[in-house]
């Protein structure tokens, strides 16, 4: 049975089913005009031709939008799916949070570096992690306000 508490996918719509109903009738009407045809007549005529390519091309425009339809089922699936477990990634990731009993470091996103500053630069010896960027002892500020650390 459904769950009825989350809300229902996309689904592909009445107009996208009616187009391939549609063409299905009228594929239908073309192969049974060309039949009736061909067993009536000996030789090939004008009308013969026509419901040969009538019944063919309605058979393909058939299938493409069955097709279609078919693929936008699927892909409104994952979609939900993928929507889901968005939901439910943010609402653990949420709740994680709250249930923390200690208020652990908040590491900072890492930032592009300035224009001066690049990772080739600094010496072998000097290993800086995301922690100590904004501990270190060499007095440079990286507030761009003038202030330095103490």
């Amino acid at each position: 049975m459904a769950d009825l508490s989350r809300p229902q996918p996309y689904q592909p719509g009445a107009v996208s089913l009616f187009f391939v109903a549609k063409a299905g009738v009228f594929a239908a009407a073309f192969w049974i005009w060309l039949l009736v045809l061909v067993l009536r007549t000996d030789s090939a005529t004008g009308q013969q031709v026509l419901a040969a390519t009538g019944a063919i091309t309605t058979t393909l425009v058939g299938v493409v939008l069955g097709a279609r339809v078919a693929l936008q089922h699927n892909a409104a699936i994952r979609h939900a799916e993928v929507k889901k477990l968005l939901v439910d990634i943010s609402w653990n990731a949420f709740a994680a949070a709250g249930n923390a009993e200690s208020t652990g470091k908040v590491v900072p996103f890492p930032t592009a570096p300035a224009d001066g500053e690049r990772v080739g630069q600094r010496g072998g010896g000097e290993r800086v992690t995301v922690l100590d960027r904004g501990e270190r002892t060499s007095g440079r500020d990286r507030r761009g306000n003038g202030e330095r650390r103490h």
